[in-house]
């Protein structure tokens, strides 16, 4: 399991006091923020930054990385490319040691060939860590909203495929 204060260091300073140190504390609050006050829209792109930050620091942060937390924003945000790129580049060692990762793919997998009903299966047979848990719940709201506003255009708009 990933911690990110572990990752990044104590998120409630600026940088790390011990200059001894290679990797400085990155500041984690956009993250943690966004988690706690539930803008799952934002998180993806919190997250493509902070690896961007990372990795320009220099910091080994593959096998710390929040990856379940970083896949499931691109798909709560429709973004199945970015999450099959993002998947592609998780290590090997990841996807074997962290199964709430291959969970998450799995919903996007799901998602990506429109097997709607495998989806709330995949997302109900989980047992969810306490980390990602309130994300899972509001994907799983965020989904039936958007199961009903498709089905809502299909009865104004019947002519027209929806994709």
């Amino acid at each position: 399991m990933f911690s990110l204060s572990r990752l990044f260091g104590d998120s409630r300073s600026k940088r790390n006091q011990n200059s001894s140190l290679k990797h400085p504390a990155m500041d984690l609050s956009p993250l943690t923020d966004a988690m706690a006050a539930g803008s799952y829209v934002k998180i993806a792109d919190i997250c493509d930054n902070l690896m961007l930050q990372a990795s320009a620091e220099g910091i080994n942060f593959q096998n710390d990385w929040p990856y379940a937390i970083h896949l499931l924003a691109h798909i709560y945000n429709g973004d199945i490319n970015s999450a099959r790129f993002l998947w592609k580049s998780i290590p090997v060692a990841v996807k074997e040691s962290q199964p709430e990762v291959i969970a998450v793919w799995n919903i996007g997998q799901k998602l990506w060939t429109k097997d709607y009903a495998a989806v709330y299966q995949a997302l109900s047979a989980f047992n969810w860590s306490s980390q990602i848990q309130p994300f899972v719940t509001a994907f799983s709201g965020h989904l039936s909203l958007i199961a009903m506003l498709s089905y809502l255009r299909l009865l104004f708009v019947p002519n027209q495929l929806i994709v």
